[in-house]
């Protein structure tokens, strides 16, 4: 996502009822990297919308104001922990649920998925991966990202699932949920070959994608 021409992105912005959806970009995993506000702006831009970025190193301003007039609103990847611990430094985690309880498009990739669940698979912590706990916990259960895009993305998820970890979803790179509320709707991608997967204890059952491309 967050490319010129990105599939995904033209998504996004197709499920907003807004005739000129405002897109907020919120990087705060990336620890407010210019490089990922750049690709945003490049992507965004030549869209019918209106995008903007909220930026929380340094000194915000009026943050939850910003985010309550947004349509739609995407977090960028880095590292899922840090967000959260920020996020609720500043109230925006209940900003946020705010948005989505009146209907804002809320999305992400990476530590931007990861982040809408109760809890994830991801590397926050270190170069391995670990189980993070707390997310904002819009969106029940667990959630794993990358889950054919780095090689132990799936043995880590499914071995934490069958040791307790919260069952839950995993998403093939270029592939992406979307939810209604708490719902699963579909499975969306912009590759052939990419697909969702439902993780239990027990089983992997994958659900396959409506192409995009």
């Amino acid at each position: 996502m967050a490319e010129p021409d990105s599939a995904l992105d033209r998504f996004l912005l197709s499920l907003s009822n807004a005739e000129r959806p405002r897109v907020c970009f919120l990087p705060t995993p990336s620890g407010d990297a210019d490089r990922a506000i750049a690709a945003f702006f490049e992507a965004f831009s030549g869209r019918d919308c209106e995008p903007s970025c909220l930026r929380l190193f340094g000194m915000p301003e009026r943050p939850a104001e910003h985010l309550a007039a947004q349509d739609v609103i995407y977090v960028s990847g880095g590292n899922t922990a840090n967000a959260l611990a920020l996020w609720r430094l500043h109230g925006i985690d209940v900003a946020l649920r705010a948005a989505w309880e009146r209907g804002a498009v809320l999305g992400g990739v990476s530590a931007g998925a990861n982040c809408w669940f109760e809890s994830c698979v991801t590397d926050s912590f270190g170069p391995g991966l670990d189980a993070l706990y707390g997310g904002l916990g819009i969106l029940p259960g667990s959630f794993c990202p990358h889950y054919d895009g780095e090689e132990r993305r799936r043995p880590t998820y499914r071995e934490l699932v069958e040791n307790g970890f919260p069952s839950g979803y995993a998403a093939d790179d270029c592939a992406a949920f979307h939810f209604v509320g708490s719902e699963l709707r579909e499975v969306v991608s912009s590759r052939p070959g990419a697909f969702g997967y439902r993780v239990e204890p027990d089983a992997e059952t994958a659900i396959p994608a409506r192409a995009l491309f």
